[in-house]
């Protein structure tokens, strides 16, 4: 699903390339037998953050973007030296959701997989605008 959502950036060698890769690997774990959704929430925040990131390099006005890997502050960035526009407030929480179970991922912390797949069900949409915008 994730791979064909972003296929026109299929082995291309940049940031959005990067993200489409971790597509892959999300559409390779749902199909396994894996409970945990750890794997599949680094995955797909890394699929945001690149993607934001993307569209900093080739869409702002100097071609960089910060650090930072909280999808809400990238989300900012993106808003504000972009010329992309959405309601922000509709993804704020959703993309903390994500980010924070990405950083329990990585100290090996159990997540709460109902609230990160409810939060996906929002970026998702979110996703879907970034792409178009792309």
């Amino acid at each position: 699903m994730y791979q064909e959502k972003l296929q026109k950036f299929k082995n291309i060698e940049n940031l959005a390339g990067k993200s489409w890769k971790h597509a892959v690997a999300i559409d390779v774990l749902k199909t396994t037998d894996i409970k945990d959704c750890a794997m599949e929430c680094f995955h797909y925040q890394q699929i945001i953050e690149l993607f934001f990131k993307h569209l900093l390099e080739i869409k702002s006005q100097f071609g960089s973007y910060s650090k930072s890997n909280k999808l809400q502050k990238l989300l900012e960035e993106v808003i504000a030296n972009t010329n992309f526009k959405t309601d922000k407030s509709k993804y704020f929480m959703d993309l903390q959701v994500i980010t924070v179970c990405a950083e329990e991922y990585r100290y090996n912390f159990l997540l709460d997989c109902e609230g990160y797949r409810q939060s996906v069900i929002i970026c998702d949409k979110l996703l879907d605008e970034l792409i178009n915008f792309s």
